[in-house]
């Protein structure tokens, strides 16, 4: 009979330190979609110059990837890849972390492929939470 006496007091005592930490929890855990933040999205598309021979594209190809894994290491792109070959037109997306459409456009500017018009690039805002792939910060390198 002691132990259930004890068990609620204890009970008593503890659960309004218990309720009142849950209210806390409840409310400095927002929902994702409470924090949406701007991105920009760029759509990468076939450019203009088609005469460029295979050598010189696969020279800028290699830089247009190793200007991808900086600008990713540096925080800046949150995704990047291509589109599936059903696409003539539409070749791949970058989606930059930066403040304004011109900061964008200074990214875009630093890849080879781009710069030589292998690829064209159109810059649009785009939305999400910034989660997963989109948490703020530079990732880490891997040794």
């Amino acid at each position: 009979m002691k132990y259930i006496i004890l068990f609620v007091a204890a009970f008593f005592i503890t659960s309004p330190l218990l309720f009142s930490q849950q209210k806390t929890i409840e409310k400095t855990t927002a929902h994702p979609a409470d924090k949406i933040k701007q991105y920009w999205f760029v759509l990468l598309t076939t450019g203009p110059n088609t005469e460029a021979d295979s050598a010189s594209k696969a020279i800028l190809f290699e830089k247009h990837m190793a200007n991808i894994n900086s600008l990713y290491y540096d925080g800046i792109i949150k995704a990047a890849g291509p589109f599936g070959k059903n696409n003539n037109e539409w070749r791949g997306l970058f989606i930059f972390d930066c403040a304004t459409r011109e900061e964008a456009e200074q990214y875009v500017l630093t890849d080879a492929a781009i710069a030589a018009g292998l690829l064209s690039a159109e810059i649009t805002p785009w939305y999400t939470a910034p989660i997963g792939s989109f948490t703020p910060g530079k990732p880490v390198k891997k040794p």
